[in-house]
């Protein structure tokens, strides 16, 4: 007597073991911003060079994340107006409806804390949009204030705290 079904039944069965794939999350990241505590921000002001610096944290976060499999960057420009009018390190609630309006799934914010001409420390924050839950912090101690230690500083925020903790939540999926 021969057997009817051939191979369907059995692609059917293997489909069926191999788990969904997880949903791409989408991440807004907005621009870092700088705690200046040190004596030389008061007595000086504004340095234009770490005002420069500073918008070039968040494009390199991005690129970090976007590199990421199951996470995609939302462009922040169409708020980028909004979110400039704001402490964002200082409203959870402003960054969570911003990012509401951007159809993110997690919002990242940054600061950059000087202390000294010597000392900075740059720190990410990552709340899940929909609960406002803390999904990823972290925080990266430099020595220098010039292009390359901030360079560095975001890219070991990346890869030894953030990182992890997104691989995390992939794996929460």
């Amino acid at each position: 007597m021969r057997r009817q079904g051939g191979l369907f039944p059995v692609l059917l069965l293997a489909l069926m073991a191999v788990p969904a794939a997880a949903a791409e999350k989408k991440v807004a990241v907005f621009d870092f911003e700088l705690i200046d505590t040190s004596l030389e921000g008061e007595i000086n002001g504004v340095d234009p060079a770490q005002t420069q610096r500073l918008t070039l944290l968040a494009p390199r976060l991005r690129a970090d994340i976007d590199g990421e499999a199951n996470f995609s960057i939302v462009d922040v420009t169409p708020v980028a107006e909004e979110a400039g009018k704001q402490v964002l390190r200082k409203c959870d609630k402003c960054v969570l409806a911003l990012g509401k309006d951007l159809g993110a799934d997690i919002v990242v914010t940054g600061t950059v804390q000087k202390v000294s001409n010597l000392i900075l420390n740059i720190n990410a924050y990552g709340h899940e949009v929909a609960t406002g839950k803390l999904v990823a912090q972290g925080s990266a101690d430099i020595r220098g204030n010039n292009d390359e230690m901030w360079g560095r500083g975001v890219e070991a925020l990346w890869k030894n705290t953030l990182k992890k903790q997104f691989t995390a939540i992939e794996a929460a999926q």
